[in-house]
């Protein structure tokens, strides 16, 4: 037997069974009685048998009728699980998020929206996968995450990005540098200092190095580290200057752990970037916690 049996056949039989009546069904099913006793002599053609016989009070099931019922009641109950669960997903009583985003926006950035949105849908499970901005740009592709949380500027012609918090990049150093702090650097000298640099690889590397190229500064890093929570630390205890994130070190800024110096030119801004793939739809819970980040 083939698998080209139409659904609205067993919608009939299924209605027939539950009142008993083709009459009745033909109302639950807002069709005619002719219609529904015309579904049912097809069906019972194709499963070679009748699954209904006459009663002085309707229609009941046969053996063979009352084989086929079972699987159909659960197979019924499932559609209605499924519409249940996809209402519990739309109503966010369920669900689940995939986010990628590095380590450092997943710190400084992410992680209080998460607080939130957890707070407000506690019933929804999120996910984090912490990698670099193209390493996250990979996955979102690879349908692995649902959207991504990254440094802009970025680019793909799969991907949209809309821009999120504004970022400002600038020039700090421990205690020991607080004397610089005092006038602005040609950008130029900043290459008569020991140097922390990200581990090259990761989208705020490369905008570094295109900044510096784009003024004609070659530089040979001190230390290149793998973390933004390193290079603080380094430049807290003097090992030489580093590339952050203004708003990522505002308290060692505020407490003189951390000097800034002013840079000339200085850093243009840049934004945090929300990545989704183009033309693919985003579900109820990706969609209601995006809403946080607008």
């Amino acid at each position: 037997m083939g698998m080209d049996i139409n659904l609205e056949w067993y919608r009939s039989f299924y209605w027939v069974a539950q009142t008993g009546s083709l009459t009745a069904a033909a109302e639950r099913l807002n069709i005619t009685q002719p219609a529904v006793s015309h579904t049912i002599k097809q069906l019972e053609e194709k499963m070679g048998g009748p699954l209904f016989f006459r009663t002085s009070r309707g229609v009941d099931l046969t053996t063979e009728g009352k084989v086929l019922l079972r699987f159909i009641e659960q197979a019924f109950q499932n559609v209605e699980m499924g519409e249940r669960a996809i209402a519990e997903m739309n109503n966010l009583n369920s669900g689940e998020i995939h986010i990628g985003a590095s380590d450092t926006l997943c710190k400084y950035y992410l992680l209080s929206y998460l607080e939130q949105y957890h707070e407000q849908y506690p019933n929804v499970r999120i996910h984090i996968t912490n990698r670099t901005t193209p390493e996250t740009l990979t996955l979102l592709k690879e349908g692995k995450i649902d959207f991504g949380i990254v440094s802009l500027p970025a680019s793909d012609k799969q991907i949209e990005f809309r821009k999120s918090t504004r970022l400002q990049d600038c020039l700090v150093g421990g205690k020991g540098f607080r004397h610089l702090a005092d006038n602005t650097m040609p950008l130029a000298n900043i290459k008569q200092y020991p140097l922390l640099f990200l581990e090259p690889g990761g989208s705020t590397r490369k905008y570094i190095d295109g900044f510096l190229a784009s003024n004609h500064v070659t530089i040979t890093p001190e230390f290149e580290l793998g973390s933004v929570d390193l290079l603080v630390q380094f430049a807290l205890r003097g090992f030489g200057l580093a590339f952050v994130i203004r708003d990522y070190v505002r308290e060692e800024l505020k407490s003189g752990e951390l000097v800034e110096i002013p840079l000339d030119p200085p850093f243009p801004e840049r934004n945090i970037g929300i990545a989704t793939l183009r033309g693919v739809p985003l579900s109820a819970a990706s969609k209601s916690f995006l809403t946080l980040l607008d």
